[in-house]
Parts: structure tokens; sequence; C-alpha cells
């Protein structure tokens, strides 16, 4: 594979740094620009995953007060959380092509500014359709932030310095994590819940200054032809696979409806997957899935994350409405879990190195899966410092899992297909993640037995052991790739 380097927008007005000087100090005048500059990206990108880390996490810690307020059941609010993740995987497959037509500062740019407004009418909604419709404004924004943030940091960074770079930025990405429960369970017990969207606002401010400042602008002085079709066929096909799935929480359930919205979202993906192989420029790129490190990666993170994405919902109603505990408490008890990603995340790149992709992935799925169990265990006499520990510990190896899926896509890719393989992952995580949030609110709804506290206990319990389940079958997965897949590789 031919060795990435870094790429930056030209500057007409720009002088040589080595004009003028001796070779060894233009040799230290272009390396600190570079330096800088790298700098200056790593924030931007940070930013935006800070944003989006910071409003995913503040939700899930303020759904009971949410549901209070606009007088619907805690697990009932999980549209308000499907629809904005859906409409991220949705458009994300948009994000190359927007990229190659207007560049990456102009969508970056815009992709900012439409979350802010997103999150300000999110702030404004007074009832559960308004709040719907302004998190599908929110995921417009959004669909774009993470895929070009991680398009640019790969057209940016040397491959050696990938890894290091995506932990960088996601260790500042987790720290929304962190200050997002604590905020969220602060806000809603002393304040107002509106305020968890508002915060965004300021952030949004400063990252369209940011982005002005340090974001490259990469573009295509022709850009290929958008696949419309292609991206009608997916839209409609993953909207009606998520109504399907929402119309299974209805009492009495439509079988029929719920049936014939299954039947025609597979019909459609199979147009998809007709039409992708007949037209030269595909929204999504199948042609990709012959490389063994990228359809791993993709049905790995899809299994992972149709286990382990509505876990920390469902942990957070637990303790509020299983275990009566208040909003700040339930959400100082998420910091551990995010502590745990950052300090893990640190040290993917020596275990990637010391075991390599295919003996890390399938020990640290199974570790995964055995942590999602033993949340079963508790219950409302459960010390904190147990709870506080194995959410310490969760969050450790979950982060690991997260930041290996998400390079090993990159491994055997040439340059050229960057940016179709970080919008593929992207959508493929946002759309396990939707499915995801569904499947494990509907899993639970379906073990209540009641509304009194005890029932939302023994639910949670016997809900965390089926997503351990579903996890754990990841594993067969990952065991596809070849035993000397490590990092820098090239094995396929």
């Amino acid at each position: 594979m031919p060795r990435m380097v870094p790429h930056t927008a030209a500057d007409p007005h720009a002088v040589a740094p080595d004009a003028g000087m001796p070779a060894t100090e233009a040799a230290d005048s272009r390396e600190m620009s570079t330096r800088e500059r790298f700098r200056g990206l790593l924030w931007l990108v940070a930013a935006a995953f800070f944003m989006q880390a910071l409003d995913s996490t503040v939700v899930n810690t303020a759904v009971p007060a949410m549901a209070e307020a606009l007088a619907v059941t805690p697990l009932g609010m999980r549209t308000a959380l499907t629809s904005y993740v859906l409409t991220l995987a949705i458009l994300i497959p948009a994000s190359p092509w927007l990229c190659d037509r207007f560049g990456t500062r102009r969508v970056f740019g815009a992709a900012i500014v439409v979350f802010g407004l997103g999150s300000l009418l999110c702030g404004m909604a007074q009832t559960l359709p308004q709040l719907v419709a302004a998190r599908v404004v929110q995921g417009i924004g959004g669909a774009a932030l993470m895929p070009v943030g991680r398009y640019v940091l790969v057209r940016s960074i040397d491959r050696r310095e990938f890894v290091r770079a995506m932990s960088t930025v996601a260790t500042f990405g987790l720290l929304g994590s962190v200050l997002g429960p604590l905020l969220g369970g602060a806000i809603v017990e002393f304040t107002s819940w509106r305020l968890i969207f508002l915060i965004n606002v300021p952030v949004a401010i400063a990252g369209v200054w940011m982005n002005k400042r340090d974001m490259p602008d990469y573009r295509l002085d022709r850009a290929n032809r958008f696949d419309l079709s292609g991206f009608l066929l997916f839209a409609a096909a993953s909207a009606l696979l998520l109504t399907a799935s929402e119309l299974a929480g209805s009492a009495p359930v439509p079988w029929l409806r719920m049936g014939l919205y299954a039947l025609v979202a597979v019909l459609l993906g199979t147009i998809y997957v007709w039409h992708s192989r007949r037209t030269p420029y595909p929204v999504a790129d199948l042609q990709l899935l012959r490389v063994r490190s990228v359809w791993v990666s993709l049905a790995g993170g899809l299994f992972t994350r149709l286990g382990i994405s509505g876990m920390f919902l469902l942990l957070v109603l637990f303790l509020q409405v299983g275990c009566g505990w208040s909003p700040l408490m339930a959400g100082l008890m998420m910091v551990p879990q995010a502590l745990g990603s950052i300090i893990a995340k640190w040290a993917v790149n020596r275990a990637l190195v010391h075991y390599g992709y295919r003996r890390l992935l399938l020990g640290n799925t199974l570790i995964v899966a055995a942590l999602l169990a033993a949340f079963a265990l508790l219950g409302p006499g459960s010390p904190l410092w147990v709870i506080a520990l194995l959410t310490f510990a969760y969050g450790a190896f979950a982060g690991l899992q997260y930041t290996t899926m998400n390079t090993l896509i990159y491994t055997d890719l040439d340059i050229k297909h960057a940016s179709m393989a970080s919008s593929m992952a992207s959508t493929v995580q946002y759309l396990a993640m939707s499915f995801g949030i569904a499947l494990s609110t509907l899993l639970m709804e379906a073990m209540l037995q009641g509304h009194a506290h005890e029932d939302y206990v023994v639910a949670f319990r016997w809900t965390m052991i089926m997503l351990a389940a579903i996890t754990a079958v990841a594993s067969r997965v990952f065991s596809r790739l070849r035993r000397d897949h490590h990092p820098l590789s090239g094995a396929a």
C-alpha cells in the first residue's frame, strides 16, 4: 500500500518557509508548521466529536425527566433517540459527494451550524413530535461531522500515526461523555432539561470559528455524479426497517403492517444491491466488501453495536426508575464508564501491536459480552463502589472495542477509497446504533410486567443477558480475520 502523507490546502500568498534560511532551519520550520496545523485540525475534529458525545450522554441521563414533561413513558422516548441516529445513518452516505463538490471546509462548517440550530430547536420543543423533528434537524447537521472529520484525518495524517491520532481525537470526544452525564443530571435536577440541548450552541459557535481557521479544503475539480437513486433506495429501506421495529412496541402489535414494512425494506435493500453494481459511482460502494478487513469491520461492528448501543439508556432507567436514584446520582455513575474509555484508548495502539486485530477483537468482544451479563447481577441494594467498578471496566473494554473496530476498516485500503470507507463505516455505525437502541428498549419493554420499581429491575436483568448473547455473536465475525493481521501488515 502506498504511504499516506499529509495534504494541506494551498495558500497562494504563503511564503516558502525555507526562503533565505539554512537547510536545518528550513527543515525545523517546515516541521513546526506541520505540527501546528496538525494540532489545530485535531482540536477542530475533537470539538465536533465532543459536541456529539455531549449531546448523546446528556440526553440519556435526562430521558426520565423529558418523558415526564412530555407526558410519555420513559421507554417511549426511544423515538427521540432513534430518529436522530437514523438521520445520521441515512445522510452520511452523501458526505463524500458533498465534500468532493463543495469542499471539506464548507461542508464541515455548514454541518456545525445546522447541528447547533437543531440543538436550539430541541431546547424549544413542547411535544414529543416537535422534539423528534428537531432531533432530525440535529441529525442532518451531525451526519457530516464524524465522517468528514475522519476523512480529513486520513487524508492529512501519516498512516503510521493514524491510530494514535484517532485515539487522541476520540479522547477529547470522550470528555463530552464524562461531562455529559454530570451536566445532564445536574441540569435536570436543578434547572430544566431544555438546557441539555442549549449547551451545544456555544460549542457550535466555537466550532465555526475553528473550522474557518484550521480545516483544510479538500475537493475535486469535477465531482462525480451523485447517486440519487441509490441514496433514496437506501434511505427508504432504513427508515421502513426502523419503523417496523418501532411498531413492535405498539399495543396491540400491528403484525400485518409491521411485516409489510419489513418486507418492503428488504425488497428495497435488494434493489439497491442490484443498483450499486450497475452504477459507476454508488452512494455505498459494495465492491469494498471484497476486502476482508472491510467486511469484517462492518459486520462485526454491526453485531457489537446491536448489543451495546442501548445499554446506558437502560442503565439510567434502571438506576432512576428501578432503584429510585436522583438524576444527578445516576449521571455521576456514568462517569466511571467514560473514564475507563479514555484510559483504554491510550493503550489501544500498544495492544494492537502486541496482539494484532484478530486476537484483540476476538478476546475483547467476549469480555464486553461477559461484562454486559454481569450487569444482570445488580439490584437496588448493590453497593455504589460495585456499580462504579463495573461501569469503569465496561467503559474501558468497550472503548478499546470501538477504537479497534473504527481503525480496522482502513488498514488494507488505498487512500483513494478513504472517503467511501469512512462514509460506509459511519453509516453502519449509526444504523446499528439506531437499531440497537430500538432493540434494547423493545426487549426491556417486552420483559416489563408492570410499572413498579421492582418490575424495571427484573426487566433490566433479563435484557442485559439477551444483549450479552447478541454481542458475543460478533466474536464469530472477527474470527474471520487472518491470524497475522496486524496494523501496517497489509494482510487482507
